[in-house]
C-alpha cells in the first residue's frame, strides 16, 4: 500500500484558482503514474489530469485542458494540481491515486493506490 496523503481543497468562487497537492510515502528512486481524479455526487469518478513521474508525461481531461496543471515534485514525492478559471461544474470531490505502471498511465479503475479525498466547491 502506498500512503497518499492530500491538502484540504476548499470553496472559491467561479474564475478563482486553487492548488491542491498530494504526499505519497515512495521510494524517490521508483517512477509511478500519479494522478487526480473527481468524483461529483451522482456521477461516476473521472480522471482529470495524471503524470507518469519517470519522465514528466501527462494527460488531461478535455474538460480541464488549459485550465489545470499537473506538476511533481520528486524530491517531496509529491504532485500538485493547480486549478485556475475554475466553474462550478469542477465541484467534487478530488482524490489522488498513485500505480506503479509505467507510461501510458493506466484507466482509473486500475490505479492501485489511492487518497481520501479532498473536497473543492466552486460557487458561481
Amino acid at each position: 500500500q502506498v500512503p497518499l496523503v492530500e491538502t484540504e481543497g476548499g470553496s472559491v468562487q467561479a474564475g478563482g484558482s486553487l492548488r491542491i497537492s498530494c504526499a505519497a510515502s515512495v521510494s524517490s528512486s521508483s517512477n509511478y503514474c500519479m494522478g487526480w481524479f473527481r468524483q461529483a455526487p451522482g456521477n461516476e469518478r473521472e480522471g482529470v489530469a495524471v503524470i507518469y513521474t519517470g519522465d514528466g508525461n501527462t494527460y488531461y481531461a478535455r474538460s480541464v485542458e488549459g485550465r489545470f496543471t499537473i506538476s511533481q515534485d520528486n524530491v517531496k514525492n509529491s504532485v500538485y494540481l493547480q486549478m485556475t478559471n475554475l466553474k462550478p461544474e469542477d465541484t467534487a470531490m478530488y482524490y489522488c491515486a498513485a500505480d506503479s505502471s509505467s507510461w501510458p498511465c493506466p484507466d482509473v479503475l486500475e490505479f492501485a493506490h489511492w487518497g481520501q479525498g479532498t473536497q473543492v466547491t466552486v460557487s458561481s
